[in-house]
C-alpha cells in the first residue's frame, strides 16, 4: 500500500468510527478530494476515475464503471458534452514478472465527479460527503466565474444566499450521516 492509501485508510477509519468532530469531518472531506485533484497544463483541475474509485470505497472497477456509465448518461441527458467531462485515458500498470497491462481510466471534470457521486451507492457515508463537496465546489466555481459582473449589493446578496444554501447542505449531510 502506498502512502496515499495508508493516509486514506487512516482517515476513513476515523470518520467511520465517528471519532471526528463536524469540523474535522469537513476537513477530512476537503482533504480527501483535494488530495486526488490534478491540474493540467492549462490550469484546469481534474480527477482520475481510478483514484476517485478508491476514495469512494469501490473495491472493484467493474462496479465503479457502472456508476460512471450512469453519470455519463446523466451528462448526455443534461445536454452537456460528455467528452469534455469524461476524457478516456489509458494507463500502463506493472504486472508480476515484469509484465505490463493497459487499463482504461478517465480524466474527470468537477462536474463529472459530481455526477458520479450523485449516482454512487448512497449507503456509503463517503458518497454523502462527496455529494456535498462536489456540489459546494461546483457552485463556488460558478460564483467565481460570475462574481465580478455583479455590483456591490448583488455581491452581498449572492454571498448571503450561498451561505444559506451551504448551511442547508451541511444540515442535510449531517442528517444522512446520523442515519
Amino acid at each position: 500500500m502506498d502512502d496515499f492509501e495508508n493516509k486514506l485508510t487512516e482517515l476513513h477509519d476515523r470518520v467511520l468510527s465517528k471519532a471526528l468532530t463536524e469540523d474535522e469531518q469537513n476537513s477530512y472531506t476537503e482533504s480527501l478530494f483535494e488530495s486526488i485533484k490534478h491540474i493540467n497544463e492549462y490550469g484546469e483541475e481534474f480527477w482520475y476515475a481510478r483514484e476517485l474509485q478508491r476514495a469512494l470505497e469501490y473495491t472493484e472497477w467493474r462496479n465503479f464503471s457502472r456508476v460512471i456509465d450512469r453519470a455519463v448518461t446523466a451528462c448526455e441527458n443534461s445536454g452537456n458534452d460528455v467528452f469534455h467531462h469524461f476524457v478516456e485515458v489509458n494507463k500502463t500498470i506493472d504486472m508480476p514478472k515484469s509484465a505490463t497491462k493497459e487499463i482504461t481510466d478517465y480524466a474527470l471534470s468537477r462536474y463529472a465527479c459530481y455526477l458520479i457521486v450523485q449516482n454512487g451507492d448512497s449507503r456509503k457515508k463517503v458518497i454523502a460527503l462527496g455529494q456535498t463537496y462536489f456540489a459546494v465546489k461546483t457552485r463556488q466555481q460558478e460564483l467565481i466565474d460570475n462574481f465580478n459582473e455583479l455590483n456591490e449589493d448583488q455581491k452581498r446578496l449572492a454571498i448571503r444566499r450561498e451561505m444559506a444554501e451551504h448551511n442547508k447542505l451541511l444540515v442535510e449531510v449531517a442528517k444522512k450521516c446520523r442515519s
